[in-house]
């Protein structure tokens, strides 16, 4: 395997080199991504809060609106009005400038990412998975039993899709979604890619899936994936033994702005979470560290 980078087993995890590759007609999502945006905003509405020492029950109150409507406005799950985030910061107490620049984000944080053309074919909460992924800087990512979808050539993705599809779905449902996955793979490729470190566990690559055709071509295409230079892929074998993340796949997202903190995304079949606490944050990328000192070298995998 050809890497132009060195192995940085620090908390803040690898620093890859990045080089440019385009891509056309696919749309991909930027760093400014509406998901981030309103996630920063979420922060600073928090912080602000606590600042001025006012609970939500408070704030609820002088904006005659419920509490849950501030928790939910907090943690990034709703999109929130200019003039609710104004109310809010004059509240709080925040000079002018800082306030417009707020109120501004509110406005970019409530437009559509490139994903929402694809809407019909995802859920909620992976729609908003996607608007962080598309900004992420960096990638981490531990998958034990398949190959991750950013590394899915479109035949297996096809047939992962299929094989979870247990009800069968409207007509054209498979091709859609398959059509959604391949569009968020040119975050690899594009201009300013997104750096991607994966650990994959051996069960994942000798899960055999549609057959061992189509298994050799999805193998070929991780080869010339991880020949790109951004892009780091080792195997964690059997032989490895127990490690602390067994069966326990989970993607580390960080972002170019340290405004935005990393989050760990954990996902199953009917639902997903987001890490967020910086202590349990620090703690998965201190596991991704063992995983990938652990795994065979690029060569070896």
């Amino acid at each position: 395997m050809q890497y132009a980078f060195g192995i940085s087993l620090t908390l803040a995890g690898a620093t890859l080199e990045a080089s440019s590759h385009r891509d056309g007609g696919i749309p991909t999502a930027t760093q400014q991504s509406p998901t981030v945006r309103r996630r920063r905003l979420a922060l600073e509405l928090r912080r602000f809060r606590e600042a001025a020492r006012l609970t939500c029950e408070e704030v609820a109150e002088h904006l005659e609106c419920s509490i849950s409507k501030i928790s939910r406005i907090e943690t990034g799950r709703v999109s929130v009005s200019p003039r609710d985030v104004r109310d809010m910061l004059e509240l709080y107490g925040v000079p002018a400038p800082q306030r417009d620049n707020l109120v501004q984000l509110a406005r970019e944080s409530r437009q559509k990412g490139w994903w929402h053309a694809y809407s019909d074919a995802i859920e909620p909460r992976f729609a908003t998975y996607i608007g962080l992924e598309s900004a992420a800087s960096e990638i981490r990512i531990y998958e034990v039993t398949l190959i991750p979808g950013l590394l899915q050539s479109e035949d297996y993705a096809r047939a992962v899709i299929a094989a979870g599809t247990v009800d069968g779905g409207p007509p054209g449902a498979v091709e859609r979604i398959v059509a959604f996955r391949m569009a968020r793979q040119p975050t690899l490729t594009s201009d300013d890619p997104s750096q991607l470190w994966a650990v994959l566990d051996e069960a994942a690559l000798r899960r055999r899936v549609g057959g061992s055709g189509l298994m050799r071509l999805q193998l070929e295409h991780l080869l010339e994936l991880s020949r790109l230079p951004n892009v780091a892929i080792q195997v964690l074998p059997f032989g490895a033994g127990a490690h602390p993340a067994m069966g326990r796949p989970f993607v580390i997202l960080a972002f170019p702005e340290r405004a935005d903190p990393d989050v760990v995304y954990l996902e199953d079949l009917t639902s997903a979470l987001y890490v967020e606490d910086v202590n349990e944050v620090d703690r998965y990328n201190m596991f991704f560290n063992h995983l990938r000192a652990t795994a065979l070298s690029f060569e070896d995998s």
